[in-house]
């Protein structure tokens, strides 16, 4: 697989691999490996929240004010 990058990311991707004090290529691998990894997290907590659903399983309206509040309080 061919990526083509702007000058100005192939920059910042060899900027990026020298302070991590890897090569750029492991570093594009490793920032892959990342994003499969995020994504199946993500896959996974919207088909658990798609089967609460299913289920009947929601947080009233008082409730998730409450948990908002509190997220956004951080």
């Amino acid at each position: 697989m061919d990526v083509q990058l702007t000058p100005e990311q192939e920059a910042r991707l060899f900027r990026l691999a020298d302070v991590e004090g890897i090569a750029p290529g492991q570093l594009l691998i490793k920032a892959a490996e990342q994003l499969f990894e995020d994504d199946a997290h993500f896959r996974a907590a919207i088909r658990k929240g798609i089967e609460q659903a299913d289920r009947g399983e929601f947080v009233d309206e008082t409730e998730m004010d409450a948990r908002v509040s509190r997220l956004l309080a951080r």
